[in-house]
């Protein structure tokens, strides 16, 4: 009896034992689409339903929190990977838009009245980004698909430069084909994009990313898988998909390699590609949720780990010739700041995350830095600056309470504000409870563009927003002035934190009238050593500042160009230190009515793209 009581002592304190604790750190699998629209997935049908089929992500949606009112941080791609990365808003970066790290000068020199300004060309080489802080808490950083963080695809700094342990950056399925009506791949073992059992394309891409878990999923891992989908060009290597959605959408199947030009969703090559994307998707899904987690015997990968699934900007509606997608009800898409181009849809899940939430809270793809810091317990690197917020509290406790998304100061955040100074947006915006006010740069000699606009885009009902007018369609300028005074201050109070740069009028444009006969003009120009020194004319409108605009690799294929704002003015002189390494530089004079005056004069956008010179070639030399 004595030994049978001690038995049943012993049995009980094993089975009293408590099992085996999660894993303090976190897994992350980041997920960022390429130009995927805000309509585009199934599960955020609104009004008409979307004709993709997205089954592996509608059901990541039922495992989370899905926000209908998610934004990128801008409307182009680039800008917005550097800004989740970095954890830095486009304005305070200068990187407002892809490419950049050039000299500023219009798309066509008299037909443009406004100029961008000059943006950096990448994200600085020592930047302290997400994979890089979560690598200092013992994380193995790795990278598949796009980068697109620097003056090129290729050009530095590469993912190993900024933290990440393992990249690769192979375009898979997304590489181009020299027809899209023909070519398909097959099932031959031969074919580098060999058909599944399933039907679809292999993607090395997507098999890049599941090579990163399976080696890797013993430890602490971040995954940044930046898929080449949806993005142009616009085709699919499976017939079947092709088909399939000709079928659906009951149009012909296109014979020659034509433009698509019938609206709306009915681009059935499109339509192929977005479930491409999804059925990649679901493959990283299904190994999260069948792999067992050896950090945690007994659960699988899935259990501890977060993921985010958002795209870089909002869908990109078409190009001349060829119409791609529609994100109606919003207006517009890539690369305009109007709704169209901004909202993306996000789906976050993990630890302790409610399942199957729809959230209406406004949130921005800033947000992912302080929230991942938080999650995985990594502390904040002393000095670095986050313009995003941690929403880790909402997505936690009340994915609905928008008080539970504090800014830097404590308070919650009820204002986003987004600056593309580019292309024909040439466009602020600030988002502000549930009003939007948009400001127009080309508005002084464009007489159909507003310079602001004022929309409801919802209104509160007992605590919770209602849709009013997403459509952007009812501009309340003149019947809410003051309402659009007020945005108008705040969205320049937010710009000047941040010191971003505007764009700057043409003096070569056709449309402008007599200011353009006022600009300064340079008379001379003398170097010594790394002091350079010019004299101007202010020609009747004075000249606000100079900026000079150099390139330590004058004609190199990356040639990369930046800016120093600002110079020592003494009267009608101005000079700059040259720096060490400098091979090739202009001078820009702004002045008081807003032009931009080039010395030398760079050749428009339209010039270079037939001669493809280097901006080198027209600059002062060095040498």
């Amino acid at each position: 009896m004595k030994y049978l009581s001690s038995l049943l002592l012993v049995f009980g304190s094993v089975c009293e034992t408590p099992a085996q604790e999660r894993p303090g750190k976190p897994n992350i699998v980041l997920i960022l689409t390429d130009d995927l629209g805000w309509q585009d997935v199934k599960c955020y049908d609104i009004d008409e339903p979307s004709p993709m089929e997205t089954p592996n992500i509608d059901a990541l949606a039922k495992k989370g929190v899905k926000f209908w009112q998610a934004y990128a941080p801008a409307p182009t791609c680039a800008p917005s990977r550097c800004a989740i990365m970095s954890g830095n808003h486009p304005a305070r970066a200068q990187k407002t838009h892809v490419v950049g790290g050039a000299p500023p000068t219009p798309n066509h020199k008299n037909g443009w009245s406004m100029m961008a300004p000059w943006y950096s060309g990448r994200m600085p080489e020592n930047e302290t980004t997400l994979a890089r802080v979560l690598q200092s808490n013992g994380y193995v950083t790795g990278h598949s698909g796009k980068w697109h963080m620097a003056i090129d695809h290729k050009a530095f700094p590469q993912p190993e430069d900024q933290g990440f342990d393992w990249t690769r950056s192979s375009r898979g399925a997304r590489s181009s084909m020299p027809s899209r009506v023909e070519g398909f791949a097959s099932k031959v073992e031969k074919d580098p994009f060999r058909l599944d059992k399933n039907g679809y394309p292999f993607h090395q891409t997507s098999e890049d990313a599941l090579t990163f878990l399976r080696q890797n999923h013993h430890q602490p891992f971040f995954l940044y898988y930046a898929t080449w989908l949806v993005h142009t060009p616009i085709h699919t290597r499976s017939e079947q998909l092709l088909e399939k959605y000709c079928r659906k959408l009951g149009v012909e199947k296109p014979k020659d390699d034509r433009g698509w030009t019938m609206k709306g969703q009915t681009n059935p090559f499109y339509c192929a590609m977005v479930e491409e994307l999804d059925y990649h998707m679901g493959k990283v899904f299904n190994y999260l949720n069948n792999t067992e987690d050896p950090r945690w015997p007994g659960h699988k990968l899935a259990e501890n780990t977060y993921v985010i699934f958002t795209s870089d900007n909002g869908g990109m509606e078409g190009h001349p010739g060829e119409v791609i997608t529609d994100n109606y009800p919003l207006d517009k898409g890539k690369i305009s700041a109007m709704e169209g181009g901004t909202r993306v849809p996000l789906i976050i899940t993990g630890p302790g995350i409610p399942k199957g939430v729809e959230s209406q809270v406004m949130v921005n793809g800033l947000d992912f830095y302080p929230t991942l810091l938080t999650f995985t317990k990594t502390p904040k690197p002393m000095g670095k600056n986050l313009d995003g917020c941690d929403l880790s509290k909402l997505l936690t406790h009340e994915p609905n309470n928008s008080d539970l998304v504090r800014n830097k100061h404590g308070k919650p955040r009820n204002s986003m504000i987004w600056h593309f100074p580019h292309s024909v947006a040439l466009e602020s915006t600030i988002r502000s409870g549930g009003f939007k006010l948009i400001r127009n740069y080309d508005h002084k000699y464009n007489p159909h563009t507003p310079e602001l606009e004022l929309y409801q885009l919802y209104k509160d009902v007992n605590g919770k927003p209602v849709r009013v007018d997403i459509e952007e369609a009812n501009n309340l300028v003149t019947t809410m002035p003051d309402k659009a005074n007020l945005l108008n201050k705040l969205l320049s109070q937010g710009l000047s934190e941040m010191n971003a740069s505007f764009p700057y009028y043409n003096p070569r444009a056709g449309r402008i009238g007599k200011e353009k006969q006022l600009i300064p003009s340079v008379s001379s120009h003398q170097r010594a050593s790394n002091l350079v020194k010019f004299k101007f004319s202010e020609n009747g409108a004075k000249v606000i500042r100079g900026d000079l605009i150099y390139t330590p690799n004058g004609g190199a294929r990356y040639e990369e160009w930046y800016r120093i704002k600002g110079g020592n003015q003494n009267g009608n002189e101005i000079s700059f230190d040259l720096p060490e390494g400098a091979t090739h530089y202009f001078l820009n004079l702004i002045d008081e009515n807003n032009f931009l005056v080039s010395y030398p004069q760079t050749p428009d956008y339209s010039e270079l793209s037939k001669t493809k010179d280097k901006f080198a070639k027209y600059a002062l030399s060095v040498e």
